[in-house]
Order: structure tokens, then sequence, then C-alpha cells
């Protein structure tokens, strides 16, 4: 997908995307004696590195030095967005930053995260991972011109940089609650550094700590592992954190109405995450496992679907019996080319991320491991490749169960209409991306698997219980760009 600076995004073929996160977000904090030392623009840019597969379309970063706050941000990836000239111009001892994916908002400039809003005593800076499901009635309480973007984040920065007395703390006292959705919230002001996760926290935010008093806010655990930070805890749902000087102070500013996303274990988090005390490593493994039991066959090797299908792939082959090897390779670099695919290299299809190893498949019945099937077109590409290249037989397993229903709490997965579990059954999934066989892990079984009770899990893609009811007039990425 070209952008306007003649760049490219990750999309090699926008039509056939995989599921997208809305964001990933991270803040630091360091005692302003040590600004200098710490380097906290350099040490935001890895933590978003670590944090990219969260978002590709833009990232930015916002610097204090205790006297005003500058913001960078650009669309692209962060190694494009950013290099050393740049970050050392982004001097100060608090800084927040963000990766995006659009759920909410065009993928434009203005819509870039950190948004920024002056404030009667300096300004306020904003990073958001998930997406608001109540934005037009929040939109309904600014004055009219107000907005100069069209996200949800945008509203939400507006509303803490004019509502309430008492600074950011008191804003948010004051705005979050009547705050519906999926937010977890990094912002600043000047002096201090705020977090702040929904009641049902959705979205992962976890809390970290540097040596000399220094203080990490991130979307997940290997953000704070990058830097160097201990993990101290989650950011609890319902939470309001204010760090500075004075430390870490947290107030609750809702009740805590735990519904985590399930779909974190199966695809969005990274394998050496920690959620819930567990890796998300160890719990993909297991649900390999299950999903062999659940489904057997007769087979002579298992791959994955590199590599978002690796671990399940290791569970089902341990638990199977049959042996796991490497039938595909992925070209690690193909998101990250500055040029245009024409439409010729397009048609190469799935060819462009992987290719086949042909002296190891052929002739073989081959399981092939995958997290989740969206709208078919890669699995079906990847069999025809598998067939191509001499499989005897090919038996796909996928180990969450169909994703049937969209998501409005910050993942652009397609309408229900789109999705090829919402139209066809199992059977007639298997006959459209022609494999031999096709089995899913059951929902019992994933849920089991993370070790968390069902009823703390946001399951909505799978089984269509949204836990936050979603007015229809409140749906869709560009609700706040109609008329405009």
């Amino acid at each position: 997908m070209p952008l306007r600076d003649g760049r490219l995004s990750h999309d090699i073929d926008p039509s056939d995307r995989a599921p997208q996160d809305a964001c990933g977000v991270f803040g630091v904090w360091v005692p302003a004696e040590q600004a200098a030392r710490a380097e906290v623009s350099k040490l935001t840019y890895y933590g978003l590195y670590a944090l990219q597969h969260r978002g590709q379309e833009s990232a930015g970063i916002a610097v204090s030095d205790g006297s005003r706050i500058v913001v960078f941000k650009d669309m692209g990836l962060v190694a494009q967005v950013f290099d050393e000239s740049v970050l050392n111009t982004l001097r100060g001892h608090i800084a927040v930053g963000h990766c995006r994916y659009s759920t909410t908002g065009s993928p434009t400039w203005e819509n870039a995260q950190p948004t920024f809003r002056s404030t009667d005593d300096g300004g306020l800076a904003l990073v958001h991972n998930g997406n608001l499901i109540n934005t037009p009635e929040l939109a309904a309480r600014l004055e009219p011109g107000v907005l100069t973007a069209t996200s949800d984040t945008e509203v939400l920065t507006a509303l803490l940089a004019t509502h309430g007395e008492g600074g950011p703390m008191a804003a948010a006292r004051e705005v979050l609650p009547a705050t519906r959705g999926a937010y977890s919230l990094v912002f600043m002001d000047e002096g201090t550094l705020y977090a702040a996760r929904d009641p049902e926290g959705i979205r992962p935010l976890v809390l970290g700590a540097l040596e000399d008093r220094g203080w990490v806010v991130a979307s997940e655990t290997a953000g704070l592992d990058i830097v160097g930070a201990r993990f101290v805890r989650e950011i609890e749902p319902g939470e309001l954190v204010a760090i500075d000087g004075d430390g870490v102070r947290s107030e609750r500013f809702a009740e805590a109405r735990p519904k985590g996303c399930l779909f974190e274990y199966v695809y969005l988090a990274r394998p050496d995450t920690t959620i819930a005390g567990r890796s998300v490593q160890a719990t993909r493994v297991e649900v390999g496992r299950r999903l062999a039991r659940e489904h057997p066959v007769e087979a002579d090797m298992v791959i994955p679907t590199p590599e978002s299908g690796t671990p399940a792939a290791i569970g089902y082959a341990e638990a199977s019996g049959i042996p796991y090897g490497q039938g595909l390779v992925k070209n690690s670099y193909v998101g990250r080319t500055f040029i245009q695919p024409s439409q010729t290299i397009r048609q190469l299809g799935i060819r462009l991320k992987l290719n086949p190893l042909r002296e190891t498949i052929e002739g073989k019945r081959l399981v092939v491991v995958d997290d989740s099937i969206v709208r078919g077109n890669t699995q079906r590409a990847i069999v025809s490749m598998l067939r191509d290249a001499g499989a005897a037989e090919v038996h796909v397993r996928i180990s969450s169960p169909p994703v049937s229903w969209p998501c409005f709490y910050g993942i652009d997965f397609a309408t229900r209409a789109e999705l090829i579990a919402g139209n066809l059954s199992v059977e007639e999934i298997r006959d459209s991306i022609g494999a031999d066989s096709l089995g899913y892990i059951s929902l019992d079984e994933l849920i089991s698997a993370t070790q968390i009770a069902k009823d703390n899990l946001c399951r909505a893609c799978f089984d269509g219980v949204y836990p936050i009811p979603v007015e229809q007039g409140a749906r869709g990425k560009h609700l706040l760009e109609v008329g405009r």
C-alpha cells in the first residue's frame, strides 16, 4: 500500500491481510536529572520496535523536557519514521510512543499518534490501543470544529484536554467513566506520565521498572524486555495510574469487569510476551497439543505456517507423535520493501511471503498448522502451493475456533459477510481451500489452554457474545468522516 511519501506499508496485498490489531503503546518516565543518560526517545523507539507487530501504518513519539512537549510522527514503520538524527532532537525525561493500525479513522498523518492538545497550563500527548464504541456520543460533547482528525483517540484527547479542573488526572476521573469500549491509554503532560485501562481490560497494558527509579508502561511485556525494564504488574482493568517524582500513584475510576481478548493468545501478542503470569508461547504450544487430540490424522510430517502457526505445530507434533518439520520458508523482508509491487508481482500471491521446500514435502502427507482463517485466501494459496510442490495430502489444522464475527474492540476484522466462517460450514471451508481435511480447536479447549476463566475473556469473534453491546450507529471505521 503506497504512502504519501512514496514508501510502502507492510501490506503487499491489502485485500489479503492477516488480522490487524489497533496499535502498540509505550511510555517511559525517568527522573529529570537522568534525562541525558536515559535517552527516553531511544528507549521509546526500541519499545515500539518490539511492539511493531501490533501496528504498521504509522509511528510517533512525544517527549517532554519538563517545560514543553515535542511530537514527531509520520506514516510508515518505526524504522522508516525515525533515525538517529530525529531521535537526537527529542530530548527530555518523559516520552510516549505509538505504532498504529487504524480501526477508527483512515490511515492518514492527521490520525497518526501521539495526538496532542494544548491545555490551560501546558499540553497533553496521548496514545491509545483499542477502539471506543461510543465515539459519536463522546464527540457530541465537544464544540463544533474542535476536532482536527477523525479518530476516536482524537476525541478522547480533546475531552481530556478540555474537561475537568486539576490537570489530566482530574480530567480522566471525569471522562473515563463515560468512555465505553477498549482503551489502554498512555498519556502525559509536561511533568507526569499517566496510564489507564478500560474496566473490561480488553487490551493488555503492563507496568515495568527501570534501574534508578525509572518506570515504563507498554502494551506487552516484550516491550519491557527490550529496554531492560523489570515487569512489575499489569495495569488493572478500571485503573488510572500517575507516575512522577513522587513515584507511582494509582486509583480506580471504575469497577473491574475483566474481559481480556482471547485473540491475543491466538495471534496478536508476541509469543515471548506474558499475560496473566503465563507465557503466550506456552499457551500456544498447549493449544497445539489439544488440537492434536481433538483432530487426529495419519500423516508423515507436521509443518507450521511461519511464524504464526509454529508454537501450535510444535504442540501438535508432540501430542500426535508425528515428526515436526519445516516445509515452508518465510521471506522476512517482504513487508519492508520500498518498491510498489506491480500487478504481475501481486499475482504471485503467497510466494512473495512463503516458498515450499520441495525436497522436504514431496510425497508426504502433511499436517499444516496455522492460527486462524479469516478470509481463506492465504490458506487456499498455501494448500495449492504445497500440492504443486508434490505433497501427497494436505490436512489443515487451526489453533483457534472459526472466526465468525467482527471485532469492535480494536481488531480490524472484516464485516461478518466477508469472514469465510461467517458464511460457510467447516466442511464448506475445507472444500473452498482445497484441503484433504480441516479441523479447528474447539472454543472450550482454547479457553482451557489459557488457564483464564471463560467469563473473564472476550470471545466475541468466535461466539458473537459481545461483553459491551455496540449500537449499529457506533460501528464503522470511518464513522467520524461522514460529511467531512
